[in-house]
């Protein structure tokens, strides 16, 4: 490995003393380097200017056959990449085969559902203080409107319009877009805005408020949220993205929609989301009516 060994060393020379990167970084980058030309050179590649794009490919996918990880893979992938990036600023290599090189994706790890008649129960509960109504109308708005953590912790009081049964959230890249409030997150919505003023700061606009009267954090809406869950039983574990995972799981369970969820969801992929452009929110509210299992029943009639 000596075509392959001292190149490695002097980039690790140069992470260690030029970069400053953690010795914990050098390590992580000695094994993978170490690895790779262990490999290619058993090959029959001969030193890192011979290895080609197809090699590395090779190299990634004995390792995917070995068991590895895909974490692991793309940092492999990740380091072969950086490595043939400083050979060629150093006039040690004229191309970067790892460029274009890429790791088996990672498989998404969708959190699990909870059930309708979990949440039903969960839900449809007489809030008995200040507090508990902000919470309520908290979960009742995630279910509703399959937001995400950010998106409500974000809105405003001018982002809501209960008579329309809509709002407006802010997402990924800074993107807005609107979301349905169903019957029963109105109801517990416009009972919450009864409340707010008790807390809530003059000139607060933020929508959900703190006992000190300031923007609710983040933190706090999963803290609120996992301590409500435990006082009225959910037997699973509760946060903000199960909610969403939830709303869009029965929806398509429902509707077999995936156009519209996918919409509502405001996913950020562009190749998706352009299929989706012309659907309209007056179609999406339709599904969304026709489907949510807490769109419309007896908050109607109470």
């Amino acid at each position: 490995m000596h075509g392959y060994g001292q190149v490695i060393t002097a980039y690790l020379e140069h992470l260690r003393h030029v970069r400053r990167v953690s010795s914990h970084t050098v390590a992580a980058y000695r094994r993978d380097l170490d690895a790779a030309a262990e490999t290619l050179a058993a090959r029959g590649c001969p030193d890192w200017q011979r290895v080609s794009a197809a090699d590395l490919r090779d190299l990634l996918a004995a390792r995917h056959r070995a068991g590895a990880k895909p974490a692991s893979l793309a940092r492999l992938a990740s380091s072969l990449r950086s490595f043939y990036t400083w050979q060629m600023r150093e006039g040690r290599a004229e191309r970067n085969p790892a460029q274009d090189v890429r790791a088996p994706k990672k498989p998404a790890h969708l959190p699990s559902t909870i059930d309708v008649d979990d949440l039903a129960g969960m839900l449809d509960v007489e809030p008995d203080d200040t507090l508990a109504v902000r919470d309520h109308a908290l979960l009742e708005l995630f279910y509703s409107a399959g937001a995400r953590l950010a998106e409500v912790a974000g809105m405003d009081l001018a982002d809501l319009d209960l008579a329309a049964g809509e709002a407006r959230v802010i997402g990924k890249g800074n993107r807005e877009r609107t979301v349905p409030v169903g019957s029963r997150a109105r109801t517990a919505l416009s009972r919450w805005l009864t409340e707010r003023g008790a807390l809530a700061g003059v000139d607060e606009p933020a929508l959900f408020v703190s006992k000190r009267g300031t923007r609710l954090s983040r933190r706090s809406i999963g803290l609120r949220m996992e301590r409500w869950a435990l006082s009225h039983g959910l037997p699973v574990h509760l946060h903000p993205h199960k909610l969403r995972h939830s709303f869009a799981t029965h929806l398509l369970e429902s509707s077999a929609d995936l156009r519209a969820v996918q919409e509502l969801l405001g996913h950020a992929n562009i190749s998706t989301t352009q299929i989706y452009t012309h659907l309209d929110f007056a179609h999406l509210a339709k599904v969304y009516d026709a489907a949510h299992p807490r769109a419309r029943g007896r908050a109607e009639d109470e």
